[in-house]
């Protein structure tokens, strides 16, 4: 993983309530633990006709969209079943932070874990987000703010030991062997206390 200390981007806009993980990756794609590739399978079912053509209807076909990496999504983003191939579709796909004022807790710590930075605003952020596709935001995870373009400035929360993995660019895993050394010494003093 990447450190993620700053997003600076243009926001896509997928305002449909509810969009559940087989949403943004439908299940007959788990067949891979691999996550580059899983791109071309985000939101699958909405972006592709049935004869494998983009659907030109869907929000992030269009021009305007492409090359966006803020998904501003409508509430309860995520829901559904956990899986970590969503937020590694959303990210192989370029997505690298989704906004919304409600987002499933798993797919939330799922995201956070991989690096992919998910954050809940208030409503009144949220619709103002919503009206305003396309707009460019600068995120700063240190400060834990969400600059405008009027400069203008959104707040959201993040627990501690995630912002601290995605500033370091560490996942739980690469966080605990950055500690092996305490960890062996700990075992080491256990083992001759016993």
């Amino acid at each position: 993983m990447n450190p993620i200390t700053h997003i600076r981007a243009r926001t896509a806009v997928l305002a449909h309530e509810n969009i559940d993980t087989d949403r943004i990756i439908p299940a007959r794609f788990l067949t891979t633990t691999e996550r580059a590739g899983l791109g071309r399978y985000a939101f699958n079912d909405w972006r592709y006709a049935a004869d494998g053509r983009e659907n030109p209807a869907f929000e992030l076909n269009k021009p305007a969209a492409r090359a966006c990496e803020i998904l501003v999504a409508g509430r309860n983003f995520g829901c559904g079943s956990s899986r970590e191939h969503a937020p590694w579709a959303l990210l192989d796909y370029g997505i690298r932070a989704v906004l919304s004022s409600e987002i499933a807790d798993i797919f939330r710590n799922n995201a956070l874990k991989n690096g992919l930075l998910a954050v809940v605003l208030s409503e009144s952020e949220h619709r103002y987000l919503l009206a305003h596709p396309g707009i460019e935001l600068a995120i700063d995870v240190a400060a834990q703010t969400i600059e405008l373009p009027d400069g203008g400035r959104f707040g959201f929360q993040l627990d501690a030991f995630a912002k601290h993995c995605l500033l370091a660019g560490v996942d739980q895993l690469g966080f605990l062997l950055a500690h092996n050394d305490a960890i062996e010494r700990f075992e080491r003093r256990r083992g001759e206390a016993a």
